[in-house]
């Protein structure tokens, strides 16, 4: 088995100082596939201060040296694409042409970063007064293990432009990925310090990256109660916080949607990335007198569905990403049915054919109302509720009736209808028709699904703060 057993702290990899140790499994096999030497505290404090060193040279660095290196970046990217798309399979069980994307994407997320540093506005006037962004200082990003190298990219991305040093801390659920894209980090020539990782558990790293003074920046990816001990813990220093949350995305199907087209759109919005997404439109709002008819559509969809081995062009669902995450999905799935919940698809157990692996029958609820814990709960699992509405008013209040506000869709023919519902969600971002990624868009949630934007110009200007300078004639 490969051990992993460096981080990345001051420009070079170093020998992880923690000794307590993780066995990776194969989510496809449930077999062992290495051993991760988990970064701890003193890896942590390591990093941060190499950050902290390099701060006063990198956040007066040239706008062209900082293009350069984004540029360097995105294309030291590309260049791994491959090895990329294939730790993504062996390691989180992402489906091949679903991983061949991520990688892209991370790619992409620097050289857009890049465009946009060419004519940003670091300054403007008003009246007499010159306000100027600067540097927020040492960034901390802690990214989830679903879509751990466009959580770093598109962070670093908007952390890098706007003269930030960086200490990333992934989840220990993805070394071989995160050992790949750091060597890619490395190849791209960062001044020393700039760029820092160090992967390791969030209750210990993590929690040490955290509290450490010469942290400014925090931006954490993930679930809403530990965003919520981050910002607890940020306020003590009156740190800057990035969160982006949890999610329970509404997808309204309107009655005018043709119900062959609508469930197929709803069915890969719900079980995009394996459904373990933020994004993934897990509740299906439709009319009430078209419940029936758009579950028979769904049932029908479900067809082109193809649960098995990621690394198999056909194979459009994969495995979960671990034990614990196949269990909470199977306790989910018995909630359901105790609250009452009807089966139209799946249930308990691993698909037919597939004996080992963390693989979760592709399921679906009907007769679900919006109090019942599948229909709260941010599930991470290919478990889609199908919740009846009466009119385009009611369908905006179950639709809005979450914790969450972080992405929702709608889908109708009708455009100038379907805009008018957009308008009325409480999401960061709305998605009508499909499922869609603009990386100008600012991306993050209302409520409970967070605080703050990323990509674009909305990443870069969360690392900065703003001074206003005033000179009067003596």
């Amino acid at each position: 088995m490969r051990r992993f057993e460096r981080v990345y702290i001051g420009g070079g990899f170093q020998k992880t100082r923690g000794t307590e140790e993780l066995v990776l499994v194969d989510p496809s096999t449930e077999q062992p596939a290495g051993v991760l030497a988990l970064a701890d505290e003193e890896d942590a404090r390591l990093a941060v201060e190499a950050a902290a060193r390099a701060f006063p040279a990198y956040s007066r660095s040239a706008r062209r040296e900082r293009i350069a290196l984004l540029r360097s970046l995105g294309e030291a990217v590309k260049a791994r694409a491959g090895d990329l798309t294939e730790a993504t399979i062996r390691e989180y069980g992402g489906p091949v042409e679903q991983a061949k994307w991520r990688a892209g994407l991370a790619a992409n997320n620097f050289l857009v970063a890049a465009r946009i540093l060419e004519d940003f506005a670091f300054s403007r006037r008003i009246n007499e007064v010159e306000v100027v962004a600067q540097a927020v200082g040492v960034a901390v990003h802690i990214v989830p293990w679903n879509s751990v190298y466009n959580a770093i990219s598109v962070k670093m991305a908007g952390a890098l432009a706007a003269g930030c040093p960086v200490v990333v801390k992934p989840s220990e659920f993805s070394a071989c990925q995160v050992d790949l894209f750091t060597e890619c980090l490395h190849a791209a020539g960062a001044p020393a310090g700039v760029v820092n990782v160090v992967t390791g558990r969030g209750d210990v790293a993590g929690a040490a990256l955290v509290a450490h003074p010469e942290v400014r920046k925090i931006s954490f990816t993930g679930s809403t109660p530990v965003g919520k001990s981050i910002m607890r813990s940020a306020a003590e220093r009156m740190t800057r916080v990035t969160l982006e949350l949890g999610g329970k995305a509404p997808t309204i199907v309107l009655d005018d949607a043709d119900m062959t087209r609508a469930a197929s759109t709803a069915l890969s919005i719900g079980f995009t990335n394996n459904g373990q997404a933020c994004i993934a439109g897990s509740r299906i709002l439709v009319r009430r007198t078209q419940v029936e008819a758009f579950c028979l559509a769904l049932k029908k969809a479900l067809d082109q569905v193809v649960p098995g081995d990621p690394a198999d062009p056909r194979t459009t669902l994969g495995p979960l990403v671990n034990q614990r995450q196949y269990q909470r999905v199977q306790d989910h799935i018995r909630q359901g049915v105790r609250e009452g919940g009807r089966l139209i698809a799946g249930g308990e157990g691993r698909p037919a054919g597939l004996e080992r692996g963390y693989f979760t029958r592709p399921t679906i609820f009907a007769d679900v109302t919006n109090d019942m814990t599948i229909a709260r709960e941010e599930i991470f699992g290919p478990v889609l509720c199908v919740i009846a509405y009466d009119d385009d008013d009611h369908a905006v209040s179950i639709a809005n009736d979450t914790p969450f506000g972080l992405h929702a869709y709608v889908i109708g023919a009708d455009a100038a209808r379907a805009r008018a519902i957009a308008d009325r969600l409480d999401a960061g971002r709305v998605a009508i028709n499909g499922l869609s990624h603009e990386p100008l868009a600012p991306f993050g949630g209302f409520k409970q699904s967070g605080i703050g934007r990323e990509y674009g110009v909305y990443g870069i200007e969360d690392h900065l703060e703003l001074k206003a300078v005033s000179s009067s004639n003596l």
